[in-house]
């Protein structure tokens, strides 16, 4: 059964379809006597300039992001090198929303994915792949030169999907990423955690998601 009210789901995928990059960068700090959430602060500073931006915009190579955060870090205080960041980057999938994910497909909604990625190979995770299978589109920050949050990945990812906005609900586990699409009239879903997401999901849709 699909919603009278939608006629499509957009995903994030790191912190929403597998466990968020977060909790690998907290480990990493740990590891190394580094604040808590620190990784996440250079990420946040210039957000729309740094190195970070510009890997998932696709205007610098790895090796160009390796020593750049590195410079980033180290002016705020620790020097990480970007490669040990960028090996944090994919967690565990989440098994239950694999089966939101098959369900919604019967259903008949359009799916897609909406990611801000870096250009490095995901294919070698089995995992991952049949994740990604699950999608009609994937929007990929790397691939299409503008993120999330800028209002032309969303525009893209509409216009690929063929849907109107205001028929589309979207999850995104960072409130930065939903704003814009709240403001284009998307139906948002902040995931916390994975159980209360697919509740609001379901609430939002009018329907049960059927884990078979």
């Amino acid at each position: 059964m699909k919603s009278e009210s939608f006629d499509a789901v957009f995903w994030d995928f790191g912190g929403v379809v597998t466990s968020s990059p977060f909790e690998a960068f907290n480990r990493y700090e740990d590891e190394h006597n580094i604040p808590r959430d620190f990784i996440r602060r250079v990420n946040t500073h210039s957000p729309d300039s740094n190195a970070w931006a510009k890997i998932e915009r696709r205007e610098v190579s790895a090796e160009e992001f390796n020593r750049l955060f590195g410079d980033e870090s180290e002016a705020l205080g620790h020097r990480i090198p970007g490669a040990d960041v960028l090996g944090c980057l994919y967690g565990n999938v989440r098994p239950e929303m694999i089966a939101a994910l098959n369900s919604l497909k019967s259903a008949g909604y359009v799916l897609a994915c909406l990611t801000n990625n870096v250009n490095r190979s995901v294919e070698e995770r089995p995992d991952v792949t049949e994740a990604m299978n699950l999608f009609d589109h994937v929007v990929e920050s790397s691939k299409v030169g503008t993120r999330k949050p800028e209002p032309e990945f969303y525009e893209l990812a509409c216009s690929m999907a063929r849907v109107d906005p205001h028929r589309v609900v979207f999850l995104d586990d960072l409130g930065i990423n939903l704003k814009p699409a709240h403001k284009m009239g998307m139906r948002t879903i902040k995931v916390v955690d994975a159980a209360s997401a697919l509740k609001e999901l379901a609430e939002a849709l009018g329907h049960e998601l059927n884990p078979g």
